[in-house]
Parts: structure tokens; C-alpha cells; sequence
């Protein structure tokens, strides 16, 4: 089976003729649009249409016909296969492939694993979790938190 990569989440439905409310996990609707095929709950649906919604998006899939059908989907995953997005060019990176990736100090000691990325419009954001459980929001940016080869290196003026 091939990896898969989330776009969205199910919040519930919109109106009665099977419409769902999404909220989204990429920083535009465009991403979604460009797929023609989603995976929600588990399953392969037709996208029919989708459009900017109140709190994210508001999307139409083949085989969802009503209310009922598609607050079934509430708290589902839109997801689609990695294998059907773009290519990267150097230098750019998909949030999925940073999550997991060991983070060290300077000096290459562990200080714990990217445990999500979030963006709240000033840029990416490193959720580091450290080995007894703590979190922390690390600025991804250049000499704050540096990608290099399959790590992270962290600036420890940064760690909490």
C-alpha cells in the first residue's frame, strides 16, 4: 500500500445533501482542487467539487448523497497517496516528511523527535517533543532549525 498524506479532516456536514465541512491541513484550497481522488475514512471517493468554507473548505464526494452520510465522515482524514503529489524542487520539503526526523543540538546530542508542523501564517513550526514527553514550538527557519541530510539541528537558545 502506498504512504499516505492528509490533507484535511472531516468537521462535519454542510447542509442536507451530503456536502462535508473540512478542515484543512495545507495552506490552500488549490491543494485540494488539484486532486480528483480523496481517501475519506478509509475509502476512495470522487472529488466532485470543493470550495473556501466558513472554517476551511466545503467539499462534495461522489457516493456521499446526504446529511447522515456524511456526519458519518465527521473526524475522518481526507487523505490522497504521496505518490500523486508533485515532485519537490531543492530545498522544499512536504510537512509529513519532517514529522518523525531525529532533532540534535549543536553539538549532535539527542534532544528528541518532530512530533508535527504547524504554520499559523509567520512561518513553519517545529513541534520537537524531548524524550520524557515535553513539547516545544522551535521557529523552522535557517540557523534556528536547520534540515540537514535526516535530521534537524536545533539552536539551543531555543529549547525550553
Amino acid at each position: 500500500m502506498s504512504q499516505r498524506i492528509a490533507l484535511a479532516a472531516v468537521a462535519g456536514a454542510h447542509g442536507v445533501k451530503g456536502e462535508l465541512r473540512l478542515k484543512l491541513f495545507t495552506d490552500s484550497i488549490d491543494n485540494l482542487k488539484r486532486h480528483t481522488r480523496l481517501i475519506v475514512g478509509g475509502v476512495e471517493h470522487a472529488l466532485e467539487s470543493v470550495r473556501p468554507g466558513p472554517t476551511g473548505a466545503v467539499a462534495r464526494l461522489a457516493g456521499i448523497a446526504d446529511r447522515s452520510a456524511a456526519e458519518a465522515l465527521r473526524g475522518s482524514l481526507v487523505e490522497i497517496d504521496r505518490a500523486s503529489l508533485p515532485p519537490l524542487e531543492e530545498g522544499e520539503y512536504y510537512h509529513a516528511d519532517l514529522v518523525g526526523l531525529e532533532c540534535v543540538d549543536r553539538d549532535g546530542r539527542p534532544v528528541g523527535k518532530v512530533a508535527g508542523v504547524e504554520n499559523y501564517g509567520a512561518g513553519d513550526l517545529l513541534e520537537i517533543e524531548t524524550a520524557d514527553g515535553k513539547r516545544s514550538l522551535i521557529p523552522f527557519k535557517a540557523g534556528i532549525a536547520d534540515l540537514i541530510d535526516t535530521r534537524i539541528e536545533l539552536d539551543p537558545e531555543f529549547l525550553a
